[in-house]
């Protein structure tokens, strides 16, 4: 027994290269699929150079985070790491920021879930199509479905079958060996053909490709798995290598093949620069594709943002009441909870169907960012000192900066900045409430500990055993 428990164990440890497979498939999601089409109508095809930048901030981040994680492995990992650094009021801020983040990304995949699904039935109101994602997304996480790991990883191979059928379709179109192309090619090669809104546009379309590379921080949470865990900056470098490699390639294509007035939100630039005469189909495959994709990203997310909440729970930085489960295995009370930030993501959908996407997309990539930041920072103060990784942990958060300040100079980033402010104070706010409180009944305590009368009488024969309650705070006997 003790060999099979042993070989089990051995199993379940990861490569460095089937980490960065791993990252690779597990970020590519709709962030990439839609989203990149929005950063493209706003910067122009100059965009790649957003998308070369956030690759090198997101790989400040996780190799900041993959080197915490080697050198102290933490289940909470960047929650754990934050509070380390600089208190109990940095734990609570940063898990709150990650699972308000999760939250808004997920309300961002189920309205570009329903604006893939109009592809089809454009006279569908779109919240009908997101009430019907969550719906389905929430029954799978609330009955467990064991096999569900198994599936995600036959969508994330889907998903990198996709853009792989994405490059060679698109590349036989481009040299001819496929005719009756609805749109010409064409390589931009002025300035004002490459920066159509000049550099203020590229600054606002930053935060939408910092966005396509979501999802590294839960690589830093499996970085534990690895059988050299010193390799996880090299899985990181990797991965981003082969995420910034396949997202210059697939949008560079979109950007040659189909003009700049075409792009859209509310349409994938791969579906646009798929259609053609002779391949009616392929756009209406690579669509079912993305559907599929986003799907499991998004319940993949659900999964995560249920977990930290139980999480958040239990360390009491949330109400008790949400890490109880129904029936000790169903998380009833947290999916309640998630399912009324959902329904917020469903009333915006029918109440903005035009807009939604964009504000709900900006405030989840801010939302994302400033998690990012207290990692970076968090690494200043728990990491050895060096020159580097200085340089790297500034770099990022330099461009993190940059990204964040470029949402308030476009009529559609602008809401989401405020809508991510209002998250950030009323976490701030909660944060200082319950900090206060814990001052104030931890003095308490103290004090009742030094009155000589709480300390007559027989210790161990008052109620409780070893120790008693004073005003419902439970006392007991000091460690020497």
């Amino acid at each position: 027994m003790k060999q099979t428990s042993g070989s089990k164990s051995k199993d379940k440890k990861l490569k460095w290269w089937q980490l960065s497979l791993l990252g690779i498939a597990g970020t590519i999601g709709t962030g990439y699929f839609l989203g990149s089409g929005l950063a493209i109508s706003i910067g122009g095809p100059a965009v790649l150079l957003v998308y070369l930048l956030a690759a090198a901030g997101t790989y400040a981040v996780f190799d900041a985070l993959a080197r915490m994680t080697a050198a102290q492995p933490e289940q909470g990992s960047f929650r754990s790491y934050a509070k380390q650094a600089f208190g109990d009021w940095a734990g609570f801020g940063s898990g709150w920021l990650y699972w308000f983040s999760e939250l808004l990304i997920m309300g961002s995949q189920l309205t570009a879930l329903a604006i893939f699904s109009r592809f089809w039935f454009p006279a569908v109101p779109m919240w009908i199509f997101a009430a019907g994602y969550a719906v389905v997304a929430l029954g799978i996480v609330f009955f467990g479905n064991k096999g569900f790991d198994r599936v995600e990883n036959v969508l994330a191979v889907i998903k990198v079958a996709a853009i792989l059928m994405f490059l060679v379709i698109a590349a036989a179109l481009l040299a001819g060996w496929i005719g009756g192309g609805k749109f010409t090619p064409k390589v931009p090669v002025s300035y004002k053909a490459l920066f159509p809104s000049g550099g203020i546009g590229l600054w606002s379309a930053f935060i939408f490709a910092f966005y396509a590379y979501g999802g590294i921080e839960v690589l830093g949470i499996m970085s534990y798995r690895l059988q050299k865990p010193e390799e996880a900056p090299k899985a990181g470098k990797v991965m981003l290598l082969g995420l910034g490699t396949v997202y210059i390639l697939s949008i560079g294509l979109a950007v040659i093949m189909v003009p700049l007035s075409a792009f859209n939100p509310k349409e994938s630039p791969f579906v646009l620069a798929l259609r053609s005469d002779h391949l009616a189909f392929v756009p209406h495959l690579f669509n079912g594709v993305l559907i599929i994709a986003g799907f499991s990203t998004m319940t993949a997310s659900l999964y995560a943002i249920t977990s930290m909440m139980i999480t958040l729970a239990q360390e009491g930085d949330a109400p008790k009441v949400f890490s109880r489960k129904w029936k000790d295995k169903y998380p009833l009370l947290a999916l309640c909870l998630i399912a009324g930030g959902l329904t917020g993501t469903v009333i915006m959908a029918l109440l903005l169907p035009g807009k939604v996407y964009e504000y709900i997309t900006t405030a989840a990539g801010l939302m994302i960012l400033y998690n990012w930041a207290f990692i970076l920072l968090s690494s200043g103060k728990l990491l050895k000192p060096s020159v580097l990784s200085a340089v790297k942990r500034w770099s990022g958060l330099v461009l993190i900066l940059a990204a964040v300040s470029g949402t308030l100079f476009h009529k559609l980033s602008r809401p989401g900045f405020y809508i991510s402010l209002l998250i950030v104070a009323l976490i701030g706010l909660s944060d200082w409430i319950l900090q206060h409180y814990r001052s104030k009944h931890g003095q308490e305590a103290a004090e009742q500990e030094q009155r000589p009368e709480a300390h007559t009488g027989s210790f161990h024969s008052l109620p409780g055993g070893p120790g008693f309650r004073i005003k419902g705070i439970r006392l007991r006997k000091n460690k020497i």
